[in-house]
């Protein structure tokens, strides 16, 4: 993916995928795409090399039901591309998603079957901060952390890894930390990389998972 001070600053009619869970930049998130909507949009991304945007759910589910709430939307997200592609099946596609930018929702609407587009801006990568020496124990869990999950389940490393800097050790401890999206949601809305790592020590601190 390209950086994003090379990308425009506004995108039209992107393509969203509304989640429980959310990708945040520099992540990897797989998933399993069996309704229509999304398989026709997916096939269609990958054909044109185009990105779309993975957004939490505020309101509703991911698959949808009869007589459900309509869907609401986080109006922050993070723009994807896919990697690793697969269709072990038909009606069945299983992606690796690549996270890249954040962006911020300006206007959605649902299309008559059932796709979410959204006109976004992108919002600021993080800046490169080193993570400070009161951090580090936050730093050198999530090496342990990661160096266990390897062993028990072998996969691909995440791209881009930044073990040294504030806003990846934040960013990967977001997504295996087992707090509430609206948590999850708040802290990759944070322009501060040093600020969403410090409040993730915090929540390590409370449980003792950075614990030497």
């Amino acid at each position: 993916m390209q950086p994003a001070d090379s990308l425009p600053l506004t995108l039209n009619s992107l393509p969203l995928f509304p989640l429980q869970t959310l990708l945040f930049p520099g992540g990897v998130l797989p998933l399993r795409v069996f309704e229509v909507r999304y398989l026709d949009m997916v096939r269609k991304c990958r054909q044109a090399g185009a990105p779309f945007g993975v957004v939490g759910l505020r309101q509703g589910h991911e698959v949808r039901r009869a007589g459900a709430a309509p869907e609401q939307l986080h109006e922050v997200g993070t723009l994807c591309t896919i990697g690793q592609f697969d269709a072990p099946q038909p009606g069945l596609v299983t992606l690796e998603c690549h996270g890249g930018p954040r962006f911020r929702i300006l206007h959605s609407h649902m299309l008559p079957h059932g796709l979410w587009v959204a006109d976004v801006e992108l919002l600021p990568g993080d800046a490169p901060v080193p993570v400070p020496p009161h951090l580090q124990t936050a730093a050198q869990a999530l090496a342990r952390v990661r160096t266990a999950l390897q062993q028990r389940a072998p996969a691909p490393g995440t791209p881009g890894e930044q073990p040294d800097d504030c806003g990846w050790v934040a960013n990967r401890w977001c997504e295996l930390l087992p707090i509430p999206l609206e948590l999850k949601q708040r802290l990759m809305q944070l322009d501060s990389p040093l600020v969403r790592l410090e409040l993730v020590n915090d929540l390590l601190e409370r449980t003792g998972i950075a614990a030497p």
